[in-house]
C-alpha cells in the first residue's frame, strides 16, 4: 500500500529581491547588464511528522526569506561560467567576457557557484542553500524541494531537488 504524501507551497510577498545580472546564450552571446524584480516560491513534498505537517511553515518561510534577502540589491555573478571571468580584487570585482569588462564594488556583488545567472540556476542555488539550512531539523522525511524564480511577472524558472544532506 502506498503511503500518503503531502505538499506544502510557500509564496509570500516578502519572498522578492531586486538584482542586476546578465546571461550568455547561443554559445558566445552576452546580453547587456540589466535588472529584475524577482519573485520566489518554494514547495516541498513529504510525509507528515508527529505534529501532522510536512514542514514547519515558519521555519520554511523564515529560512527561505533569509536566503532571498542575501540576493537583494546585488549584482549576481556566476563563478563557474567557462567564458566569464569573475575575479575579486580587494574592494572590487573585475568581470570579463570577451572584449567586455566591468568593475563592481565587491560589497554590491553576490558571487554564485553557478554557470549562468538564469532564473533556473538561481532557483537551484536557492534550493541547495535552503536544504542545507533545513535538513538538520527535518531529516529525510521530505522527498523533494522545488524552488521557482520569477524574473519578469510570469517568466518562471524552476528547479526540483531531492531532499538530501549531500546537496
Amino acid at each position: 500500500m502506498a503511503k500518503e504524501m503531502f505538499r506544502v507551497l510557500l509564496q509570500k510577498e516578502q519572498l522578492v529581491f531586486s538584482s542586476a545580472h546578465f546571461i550568455t546564450f547561443a554559445g558566445d552571446i552576452c546580453e547587456c547588464l540589466h535588472g529584475h524584480n524577482y519573485g520566489v516560491r518554494g514547495e516541498v513534498q513529504g510525509v507528515l511528522d508527529e505534529n501532522r505537517y510536512v514542514i514547519d511553515f515558519i521555519a520554511f518561510r523564515d529560512n527561505l526569506a533569509k536566503i532571498v534577502k542575501r540576493l537583494d540589491h546585488h549584482m549576481l555573478l556566476p563563478l563557474n561560467h567557462s567564458m566569464i571571468s569573475v575575479v575579486p580584487d580587494g574592494d572590487e570585482v573585475v568581470v570579463r567576457f570577451k572584449n567586455k569588462r566591468w568593475i563592481f564594488p565587491a560589497e554590491d556583488c553576490m558571487l554564485l557557484p553557478i554557470i549562468n545567472t538564469t532564473a533556473e540556476e538561481i532557483a537551484s542555488w536557492i534550493g541547495k542553500e535552503l536544504v542545507r539550512e533545513l535538513f538538520p531539523s527535518t531529516g529525510n522525511r521530505i522527498e523533494w524541494l522545488e524552488i521557482g524564480v520569477d524574473e519578469n511577472n510570469g517568466q518562471w524558472g524552476y528547479c526540483r531537488l531531492p531532499w538530501s544532506a549531500e546537496l
